[in-house]
């Protein structure tokens, strides 16, 4: 069964790897937000265009004709100043032609020559269905309409278009809105009211669609006026200059007729297209004409769609790094990448256009992360294992070494009583020390184990109370003869109280080592002293001796695997450096700290911190202990 710290550790990694791939998430919308990154706007139109200018041609004979003034015809009629002249002789021969509608591209706001005027309204009351345009302007602080004079406006019967267009950031015309509302009046773009006019139908609105007859526009409501993308097509709308009408007006049978201004000299309204392609304004309104007519629209994705195709781009790339390794992995990143690149051109074939920039940088900076951190967590876990390695086979070394004494004893002890005859007492004592030692070795072999085990973090400490009396008691018992050997003496200075909460065994190996080592590296007829104190729930242990002392540089290594210290060379004491690694891996697992000072020549002083309560059966215990230490010491 697996261990809580190994659980816990895992469940630690799984949260930093879903947090890194939740910031490339959120970094990859947040570079393809409109208000955010203007590349992404332009990237995503140039996309938009290369999808569009990329479709397949189609079979479809365009239902409009675009009668244009162009430089030819404004030369050879006068130019300008004759432009109603021009229009009124267009529109009777377009009338004799016989089209389905006529839709005009030149307000007529102003009164000019009153001759004119005449000779273009009786043109225009001859005309059969007829739309005529308007736009709106800026008076002082707001807007209104620019209608045509009234004298023209009512040969329309009501049907007037504005003819106001919409460029992008890059200048490119890609949509026109259907309605537009300046005051509280509402206008339909001239495309929309010429097909209406061309059917014979009315203009039904609703929240989400416009509708024509049997026709379902989608273009919903918004800020923007209904916004509908244009189609264009690829071969253009067929255009016949006034000049060549007399030759050409069989083809305008039938057909709704756009007439207006494309000269460079005289129009205003020159755009450019997805095909990047100069066309005025008038040859707009027909093509947004034809995309109404065929009823092939290009809506825009739905607001959720985008996100929710980033999250599974995301997701996926996640679960790819966390699942799979090496070619595999990158395999099926780059067809996740060619995945993300592919969607816009999938949506689109069906009419949807989906942005480009979003679900590319998404699937790109998640495939990224997600690698980055899959190969340093993979080199953490190499170095992680080669540190283990050496951890483990220095920690046999330990093992070995701390095992030697018993072991030598036992063997010389069994050498003994096998080779030479012994009295009953002699090898009764050699018995005991046998089995002495036997049972230190094995208490030394089942710490060492709960050691690695702790280190490794499987191992759950025991949780049990006890007297922090009773196991300093039991430490000194131990430590006391083994300072006599080299005239050393142990003293407790201060009674031990409050209540631990922890592995007792542990705590005892700890606290001994601690003390060992005082004795260890203390010159002979010195002392070693115990002090202890309760305060604010914590029990601070110290060990202080009168040592050689080390310096600051060695304080900050004193904890270290394997470190061994100046006073241990000094002193020829044999060791691996391990103990004081164990001790404070005991005491930081207790949720303790160690504190150590110490100057070179005047000892060292360690200290266990340690949470601990007081109790009344503690303390009074503490005193007896501490009058019994110092009756030994």
């Amino acid at each position: 069964m697996k261990s809580k710290s190994w659980l816990a550790s895992r469940a630690k990694r799984t949260a930093a790897y879903i947090a890194v791939i939740a910031v490339c998430f959120v970094t990859g919308m947040l570079a393809a937000w409109p208000g955010v990154s203007p590349a992404a706007i332009r990237i995503d139109h140039y996309a938009y265009d290369v999808l569009l200018t990329r479709q397949p041609a189609e079979a479809w004979e365009p239902r409009s004709v675009v009668v244009a003034i162009d430089e030819r015809t404004l030369g050879a009629l006068g130019g300008v100043p004759n432009m109603r002249t021009i229009i009124a002789g267009a529109l009777d021969q377009i009338a004799n032609a016989g089209p389905k509608a006529v839709a005009l591209d030149v307000t007529l706001h102003d009164a000019t020559n009153a001759a004119a005027d005449a000779r273009l309204e009786a043109a225009l009351r001859a005309t059969r269905n007829l739309v005529l345009p308007c736009q709106s302007i800026i008076v002082g602080n707001a807007k209104q309409w620019e209608d045509p004079l009234p004298r023209f406006g009512v040969l329309a019967r009501g049907a007037v278009g504005h003819v106001d267009h919409r460029r992008d950031a890059d200048g490119v015309n890609r949509e026109i809105p259907l309605a537009e509302v300046e005051g509280h009046d509402q206008r339909w773009a001239l495309a929309l009211v010429a097909f209406r006019v061309a059917q014979g139908q009315e203009i039904i609105e609703s929240p989400d669609d416009v509708e024509v007859g049997d026709l379902s526009i989608p273009a919903p409501r918004s800020s923007d006026g209904r916004p509908m993308l244009i189609r264009y097509l690829p071969t253009g709308i067929p255009t016949i200059s006034v000049m060549d009408l007399p030759q050409s007006a069989a083809l305008l049978r039938g057909k709704t007729v756009f007439v207006g201004v494309t000269a460079l000299s005289a129009a205003y309204d020159r755009l450019v297209n997805p095909y990047l392609q100069e066309v005025a304004g008038v040859t707009v309104h027909a093509q947004a004409f034809e995309t109404i007519a065929r009823g092939k629209f290009l809506t825009p994705a739905r607001p959720f769609l985008v996100p929710v195709l980033c999250v599974f781009f995301s997701i996926a790339a996640g679960l790819i790094f966390s699942l799979r390794f090496g070619w595999q992995a990158w395999v099926l990143a780059v067809l996740l990448l060619i995945a993300a690149h592919w969607a816009p051109v999938t949506f689109f074939r069906y009419g949807i256009v989906f942005p480009y920039f979003a679900p590319v940088s998404v699937a790109w900076l998640s495939i990224v992360g997600a690698a980055s951190f899959q190969y340093f967590f993979v080199q953490r876990q190499l170095g992680r294992s080669e540190s283990e390695k050496s951890r483990y086979q220095q920690a046999i070394h330990w093992a070995a070494h701390e095992m030697r004494t018993p072991l030598t004893t036992i063997q010389g002890s069994s050498e003994i009583m096998t080779r030479y005859t012994l009295p009953d007492e002699k090898r009764l004592q050699l018995s005991e020390m046998i089995n002495s030692e036997s049972k230190r070795l094995a208490r030394m072999i089942q710490t060492f184990l709960d050691v690695e085990r702790l280190a490794d973090g499987h191992m759950e400490l025991k949780r049990e109370p006890f007297a922090a009396a009773d196991f300093v008691d039991a430490c000194l018992r131990r430590a006391i003869p083994i300072g006599e050997k080299k005239q050393i003496s142990v003293t407790l200075d201060r009674a031990v109280e409050g209540t631990i909460t922890g592995d007792r065994e542990l705590m005892e190996y700890a606290l001994y080592n601690l003390l060992t080592n005082a004795i260890k590296y203390s010159p002979a007829g010195t002392e070693v002293h115990v002090w202890s104190e309760l305060r604010g729930g914590e029990l601070r242990l110290s060990i202080r001796d009168q040592g050689i002392g080390m310096d600051s540089k060695e304080l900050k290594s004193i904890f270290k695997k394997f470190y061994r210290t100046k006073r241990a060379e000094a002193s020829g004491e044999a060791g691996t450096g391990i103990g004081l690694s164990i001790v404070e891996q005991i005491v930081t697992h207790h949720g303790g700290r160690m504190e150590v000072t110490s100057e070179p020549g005047k000892g060292s002083c360690f200290t266990m911190v340690i949470t601990a309560v007081i109790t009344a059966a503690t303390s009074g215990a503490a005193s007896e202990n501490a009058k019994t230490s110092d009756r030994r010491g």
